[in-house]
Formats: C-alpha cells, structure tokens, sequence
C-alpha cells in the first residue's frame, strides 16, 4: 500500500473511532454531554423535520389541514412506538457487549437487530394500512377534519418502513455511542423535507398529501445514509447484509430488554388517544390548540429528553465494564440536571406560550385553547424529566419491566379513568390538561422508591 493510503486508511479509522464515544472513561459530565449534545440537534432537527409539515400545512392550506397533520402524533406511535421500544431494546444489548468490549456478540446483536427491522417495518406498513381508518373514526375526528386525515395517514403509512429502519439505525449506532452520524442525516434529510413540503403543498397545492410524500422520501434518505454508514465501517461494528440472520438466543436478549418499552409504548398511545378523542370532543380548534402546544412541547423539551436518551447508553455502558459506582453517579447527574432543565424550559414556556403558539397557529380560538393548556401544565415539566430520565436509567440498567408497568399504571390506566371521571364533572377543556401533571407526579413517586431502594449489581445479567 503506499504511504497517501495509509495515511487515508488510518484517517478511515481514527474518524471511525471518534465518531464512537467510549462512555466508561473520564469526565462524567464530558462523557454524557458529549454524547448528548448531538442528540439533542439531531431531535430538534427531527422536530423542525416533524413541524415542517404542519407548519407548511398551517400556513398554506387550512385549520382543519393543520388539525389533521399536528395531532396524529399519538396515532402514529401508537404503531411505530412498538417496534422503536425494540430498537431501544437492541441498543441496550448492543452497548452492554460494546462496554465489556465483546466484539462477536456485537456483531451478532447489531445484525439481529437489523433484520428484526425489515420484517418490522413490513409488519408496521400493513398494520397502519389497515388500522388507520378505523382508529381515525373512533378517535371522534371531526367530519371536517376527517377527510385530511384519511389522506396524511395512508399515504405515511404507505411509508412508514422508512421511519422503522430508520428508528432501528440510529439506535444501533448510538448504543455504540456515535451520536454524531445521525445528526448528520437528520441535518440533510430536514432541508430535503423542507423544500420538498414548500414544493409540494405551497407550490403544487397537494395538500396535506403532498406533505405526507415530502416526510416520506426524506426520511427514506436519512435512511440510506445511516444503511451506508454502516456498511462501511471497517471493525466489528460493520453492517454486512450477508450475515443477516436471526440469533435465537441474541434475539431473545433484545425482546427481553425491548419488549416492555415497546408495550409501553403502545399502550401509552392508547391512553393518548383516548385523552386525544376527547381533546377531539372539543371541536377543531381544540385540537389545532393542543397540536400547536404539542409541536412546541417537542422542540423546548429537547434538551432533557436528549440526556434521558443518553443516559441508557451511559448506564449500559459502564455496568457492562463493571463500573457500577461510575454508572450510579451518572445517573444522579443526569436525572438532576433534566430536572432543572426541564423546570427552566417550563417556566419561559409559561410567560411565552402565545407568542410560541402563533408561530403554528393564527386563529385566536385555537391559540386560547393551547394557552390554557400550557399553563396548566409546563410548571411541572421537572416532574416528566424525572419520570424519563428515570426510566431511562432503569433501561440502561436492564431493568425496562419496571419503566414498562409504572408508565402503562399512570401514564394510560390513570389518565384514561381521571379523564373519563372528571369531565363528567368539569366539562371543561382545562379538566383534560390537568390529566398530565397528575400522572407525572405519581409515576415519579414510583421511579424515587424503585432508584432508591435498587441494588444495581444484581439482576444486571443478559
């Protein structure tokens, strides 16, 4: 080989390297917020990925366009948000092999992993497919609403292996702790939605289709990109379509560690959708309301939900390397610092929720419904931070059963009967927003005694 490519190939490698952050050295803080900071601009860039087709939607076509576009998040991840909670299983799996520097175990999760992809996202394009129509009506979408709907969720639906593959990428490299990549895809798959929806809704006046196929083709693009990342890497962490195949004993590692997250998931949707439904009940504007508060809920929660998806891969990481006092103290430093990130974002959201609302929506009726529901509830972001970061915490530690229970107790059963029960007696749009800071507080509670009373060294086997 001559010296120029040596001196590539040791570029290659030392680039590979880097993009790959070792959590179970130096610096707590460092470590994390190493690793945090690209995920939280790869989410904002997911959310203005995500907001651009209400947002285009909103301006350019109408409220009940924008109403059928900006509340289907819960019904959307009432069937993507299963598979993603076994992607974070397989994550958890891979970082642990990757912390204990097992090297043929990594190779065998990351490929089992990839595989289980593609038959799930074959399983998500027929279950959206079919399901949708059905959940749209008993969800009581209005009739004016309805028609955009239909049209947005079959048309994502029809696409929805994208997102899948896309979720089960991203977790696998992230459990080998490259953050970065992703950021990188999301960086060019958000300018391609961007225009994509400009050209499709502004320009060619598609409606909300045309911005359903502008999501589409450009989350199939950052898709790609992540597929040929890793596929070009040299170690053992590469991706070789020939030695695709289901581990027996591999797969069953990740369905025990991604099973519970992505129950939870689902079921979590379930009881969204039941909030949704009655959200629903309150007719158009209700629902462009509590859209708009939902789309920048997304951006200014970033930052915490980056850290309590950082903390698995820290926890993880460390307990396979057998540093169980490492791994403790990061998770004290991670679950206080979204507790206070999470209280300062709340309380700017408090004084700013109309000037942040009026960027999604113009109607005066829809911004009052999302001010109403803001200021109920983002003085108490600190008590969700606490709940995610948690979670996340027992998730790195192998303990996603526990995550799994408390979110389906309070997050679903709770909130569906609270709200059920109280708008018998409140009839009022408040009532249902008060449904969140009360589950929140609870499933903390929970989380507390559960991280108190935990002996991490047992229990932590695959």
């Amino acid at each position: 080989m001559s010296e120029n490519g040596e001196q590539r190939t040791r570029r290659r490698v030392s680039h590979a390297e880097a993009a790959a952050v070792a959590m179970t050295e130096g610096s707590i803080a460092g470590s994390m917020l190493r690793f945090a900071v690209p995920l939280f601009l790869g989410q904002l860039l997911q959310q203005f990925y995500n907001m651009a087709d209400a947002w285009v939607v909103g301006n350019f076509v109408d409220n009940n366009a924008f109403a059928a576009v900006s509340s289907g998040g819960n019904l959307t991840f009432l069937i993507i948000g299963f598979f993603n909670g076994i992607a974070i299983g397989g994550g958890v799996v891979i970082s642990r092999y990757y912390g204990a520097q097992d090297k043929e175990n990594v190779q065998r999760a990351i490929h089992t992993n990839f595989l289980f992809g593609i038959l799930a996202s074959i399983v998500a394009t027929v279950a959206g497919l079919l399901l949708v129509p059905q959940i749209l009506v008993w969800m009581n979408t209005p009739e004016s609403v309805l028609p955009d709907s239909l049209t947005y969720f079959r048309i994502y639906f029809a696409g929805v292996s994208t997102v899948v593959l896309y979720n089960i990428c991203m977790a696998v490299m992230r459990a080998l702790g490259d953050s970065l990549h992703p950021l990188y895809y999301l960086i060019i798959s958000t300018v391609v939605n961007i225009i994509l929806d400009l050209l499709f809704v502004a320009v060619f006046h598609w409606g909300v289709g045309g911005a359903a196929i502008a999501t589409v083709i450009a989350q199939g693009l950052s898709t790609v990109l992540c597929i040929v990342r890793m596929c070009r890497l040299k170690d053992y962490t590469r991706l070789d379509f020939r030695q695709l195949r289901f581990h027996k004993d591999m797969m069953l590692k990740v369905v025990r560690q991604g099973l519970p997250t992505g129950i939870q998931n689902s079921v979590i949707s379930v009881g969204n959708l039941v909030v949704q439904t009655n959200i629903n009940s309150f007719g158009a504007f209700a629902m462009s309301g509590h859209g708009a508060y939902s789309k920048v809920e997304g951006i200014v929660f970033l930052p915490i939900t980056s850290i309590s998806m950082a903390l698995p891969t820290f926890i993880s990481q460390n307990l396979g390397a057998k540093k169980y006092e490492r791994a403790k103290r990061g998770a004290v430093f991670g679950i206080l610092s979204g507790m206070i990130l999470a209280e300062l974002v709340g309380i700017a959201f408090f004084f700013g929720a109309e000037y942040a609302l009026r960027f999604f929506v113009d109607s005066a009726e829809a911004v009052s419904y999302g001010v109403i529901h803001t200021r109920t509830v983002c003085l108490f972001f600190f008590l969700l931070a606490f709940s995610h970061c948690a979670a996340g915490v027992l998730r790195g530690c192998g303990k996603s059963f526990i995550p799994m229970i408390t979110m389906l107790s309070f997050w679903c059963g709770v909130r569906i009967i609270y709200v059920t029960i109280a708008l018998k007696f409140f009839p009022v749009f408040r009532t249902i927003s008060w449904a969140y800071p009360l589950t929140w507080f609870l499933s903390s509670l929970v989380f507390l005694g559960f991280l108190v009373k935990s002996d991490w060294t047992k229990g932590l086997e695959m």
